[in-house]
């Protein structure tokens, strides 16, 4: 039975502040960028070409407004999604209105019976190359997979489908 969903968006409320800071010319602490790299729901990310190191990396060569020297792919990836964030403030408030509103406790009525988890969270990151990364009962969505639907920018899709659509989809599989 399914008794609890928790939307977690933590890191990119840390992640916002970032961008903000950027687009306001602000300098930010590399001991901030360090705290981001080190957040448990960064973890998923992590492999032999993209660590904790590497989220530092590229976020200091964007606030020192500089391009990272020899990064891997993932790293220019990272690197490339933050950027976009940084081109459209409109674009970024369209990406986290979807995240902030999510519910998905409707759920709960549908998995009623047995289930794998009695709790499961999903968890918005600033990933680089997947779009989700599913550890046990936590999905891990990449907040940059979200691109604007072609008739409205505020209408934000992930593979076709809404934020929601999407996010409830991966739910079921996990479930």
């Amino acid at each position: 039975m399914l008794k609890n969903i928790k939307i977690n968006f933590d890191t990119v409320e840390m992640m916002v502040f970032f961008w903000e800071s950027m687009m306001s010319k602000d300098k930010v602490v590399e001991a901030y960028l360090i705290e981001v790299s080190e957040r448990e729901d960064m973890k998923p990310l992590y492999n032999d070409e993209f660590t904790k190191d590497s989220v530092r990396k590229v976020l200091s060569a964007i606030s020192n407004r500089e391009l990272v020297n020899h990064p891997t792919k993932a790293e220019s990836r990272f690197w490339n999604n933050n950027m976009r964030m940084l081109e459209d403030r409109d674009n970024l408030n369209y990406m986290l209105k979807p995240v902030k509103t999510l519910n998905l406790d409707h759920l709960k009525e549908e998995f009623k019976g047995d289930t794998k988890y009695e709790e499961i969270q999903v968890c918005f990151i600033p990933g680089h190359l997947d779009k989700t990364y599913v550890d046990g009962n936590k999905l891990y969505v990449n907040f940059f997979s979200m691109s604007a639907g072609w008739e409205d920018p505020e209408d934000m899709k992930i593979d076709g489908m809404s934020v929601k659509e999407f996010v409830e989809k991966q739910v079921r599989e996990i479930l």
